[in-house]
């Protein structure tokens, strides 16, 4: 595992092959064995293994807003 990201939730990274809708800017919805995704262009929400995740990822843009309830 790559001790140089700090992966949190709430975190929206850009990974490097864009998702079919076009955008390429993912919201951290949960971390674990595996990676719980949500695409910023569609809301598509995929599932991906940790270590796939970290080898994908080509950098963090910053934090999600928080959403209202």
């Amino acid at each position: 595992m790559s001790d140089s990201l700090k992966l949190r939730e709430g975190l929206i990274v850009r990974l490097k092959k864009p998702h079919p809708c076009g955008a390429n800017e993912w919201e951290i919805m949960r971390l674990g064995m595996d990676v719980k995704l949500r695409c910023r262009g569609c809301g598509h929400i995929v599932r991906l293994p940790r270590a796939q995740m970290e080898r994908r990822v080509r950098g963090i843009l910053g934090e999600s807003e928080p959403r209202e309830q």
